[in-house]
């Protein structure tokens, strides 16, 4: 039975917050305004103590988007990715995720993030299509303000790694999972080898009472 390996992106693979990069990035480009990015570090801030409600949180940021076109923001972010995400991928995850795949492992990325980003690294760490994340709703070339559903958040990302998993003739009972955010907690209880990673307070006491493995990436 074939074994994946689901790797959290943000403070995971990533040493940083990609919505954060991509925070900075918009601003030093004059692109977002300074009480957007005041909006957007109280969410980083609701994330990081995983209180943040997103459904409430994509109601609001998403149709702000509405009627920009995809072929731009492709643009944008393949040259966000190099300058800014690319450099922050950590030589541990990278050294881990190898590991797995000498061992025969699938390893997919499993993000919360969109697919401008996650998709974009998956090419880069040479995983292909082994990537699931969130999609936004684009018709006819842009972005209608909506969230493809379900989104790969909290509890949902059981349902996109169960289907993963399926459709590669194998279950998540022999699946790792490697992740910083208690907010993963759903996928984290349901592997068979949940793996804590530089994980947020709530998640670190946790994994420490569950006899989880915790570990530095950075």
């Amino acid at each position: 039975m074939p074994i994946v390996a689901f790797f959290d992106m943000d403070k995971t693979i990533l040493s940083e917050s990609s919505g954060l990069l991509l925070m900075h990035y918009l601003r030093r480009m004059g692109q977002i305004t300074w009480r957007r990015v005041l909006y957007i570090l109280w969410l980083g801030l609701q994330y990081r103590l995983s209180v943040m409600d997103y459904a409430r949180v994509t109601g609001r940021l998403m149709p702000t988007i509405a009627g920009q076109g995809e072929s731009e923001v492709w643009t944008m972010c393949h040259e966000w990715f190099v300058e800014m995400v690319a450099p922050c991928v950590t030589e541990a995850a990278v050294q881990r995720m190898e590991k797995h795949r000498r061992e025969g492992h699938i390893v997919v990325i499993l993000s919360a993030s969109t697919v401008y980003a996650v998709k974009l690294l998956a090419e880069h760490l040479g995983l292909g299509d082994n990537f699931l994340c969130t999609y936004l709703e684009v018709k006819d070339g842009q972005f209608t303000g909506r969230v493809v559903e379900p989104s790969c958040f909290g509890a949902n990302k059981v349902y996109w790694a169960n289907k993963f998993a399926t459709e590669h003739g194998t279950d998540l009972d022999h699946a790792y999972f490697y992740t910083d955010s208690y907010s993963d907690l759903a996928l984290m209880e349901r592997v068979g080898y949940p793996v804590a990673v530089n994980p947020d307070p709530r998640l670190g006491r946790l994994a420490r009472r569950r006899g989880w493995p915790v570990e530095r990436f950075y």
